[in-house]
């Protein structure tokens, strides 16, 4: 048996917990195949929690989560809270905490997976963006005055350091290089409006490309171009690299010409620390027990997460039987309730597949 890794498994509200345990099905067996071990450590985390004792999280549990080797989240969100509160106070206090700087969203057309652009097929569909994670807009710099009177003034501001920037970009461009397929990194941002933080961005991407990264074509959009050449021409694109607010906005228009939530993955990345990796869609509180919900995003996710790790081997194992199970056309849809099979009958094609 080669290495041990410690995963902190946060299951989460809704459906989280039924789709993480078909991506920790399909792990363990990935994991045993490469000689591998995986030692999981469950926390309570989510909407159950809170509404039981008041409390979402006590600060031992940044200490114990730094521990870890990696954090795999299934899904925040519960009907009973009201929006917000668990993402500010589990999500973004995670990345914050732990300096979780990158969100990483492969955009990926798998096989016989359906998408909303006419005439495009896994050859035209596979990108990636790399969003900047814990700064800009959703730092919640700003306040409201004079609150609830006509006069009301509210600002939130997108604040940026050099430093910020340059090692998320950093990241892209090192990112682009590992892909080795059109070495070309798009920086996405609207420059010719936000003039000082677009101006920051076009300059630490010009530097350092030119400085650091000969080999890599450096490439700009606006990022309301950047929306429509994702439905014209998602072939154009290799990795991009922006903002946290537009990262936001367009990776969710990446899930949707992928295949919808039901495949889409990302993962909170620190580089050189503690990452976490989850579904992109929320806890669809109205399929729980249902056993209807479609795990691949969370399977998908599984991957990215050993490959992050240091495990590319278990990652390619995992996202290979994803694409051999959607090639197989067993699977019907990606919508839930609709897929052809149930949650665990899905992890366990997927988890025979990596046998």
């Amino acid at each position: 048996m080669g290495k041990t890794y410690n995963i902190a498994v946060m299951g989460g509200d809704g459906t989280g917990p039924e789709v993480v345990a078909e991506g920790i099905k399909v792990l363990k067996v990935a994991a045993e195949k490469h000689g591998v071990g995986l030692h999981f450590v469950d926390y309570d985390f989510g909407g159950e929690r809170y509404i039981k004792t008041g409390e979402m999280m006590p600060d031992s549990a940044i200490d114990e989560l730094k521990k870890a080797d990696a954090i795999y989240l299934g899904a925040i969100g519960h009907p009973d809270v009201k929006p917000g509160i668990l993402e500010l106070g589990i999500l973004l206090r995670l990345r914050f905490a732990l300096d979780q700087y990158i969100n990483l969203r492969p955009v990926k057309l798998y096989p016989n997976v359906e998408t909303p652009l006419k005439d495009k097929g896994p050859e035209q569909i596979d990108f990636v963006v790399v969003r900047e994670n814990s700064g800009g807009i959703y730092t919640g710099m700003g306040g409201v005055v004079k609150k609830g009177t006509p006069n009301e003034i509210a600002t939130q501001t997108m604040v940026y350091s050099r430093f910020e920037v340059d090692r998320c970009i950093k990241y892209a461009y090192e990112l682009t290089r590992k892909r080795n397929k059109k070495n070309m990194l798009t920086l996405v941002h609207k420059c010719n409006v936000l003039t000082h933080t677009g101006d920051l961005w076009v300059r630490a991407h010009k530097e350092m490309g030119d400085r650091d990264f000969e080999d890599i074509k450096q490439d700009y959009a606006h990022v309301d171009a950047t929306c429509m050449w994702f439905l014209k021409n998602p072939e154009f694109f290799d990795v991009i690299v922006t903002e946290n607010l537009f990262g936001d906005i367009i990776t969710d228009l990446g899930a949707m010409i992928q295949g919808g939530m039901g495949i889409a993955a990302g993962g909170n990345i620190n580089p050189d620390g503690v990452s976490m990796f989850e579904p992109i869609g929320g806890s669809a509180p109205k399929y729980t027990g249902k056993n209807v919900i479609n795990p691949l995003a969370a399977i998908n996710a599984a991957a990215m997460m050993m490959d992050t790790i240091g495990e590319p081997q278990i990652g390619k194992s995992i996202d290979d039987a994803v694409t051999a199970a959607l090639s197989s056309g067993r699977i019907k849809s990606m919508s839930a309730g609709k897929m052809g099979m149930g949650t665990m009958e899905m992890g366990d094609f997927v988890a025979g597949l990596v046998k």
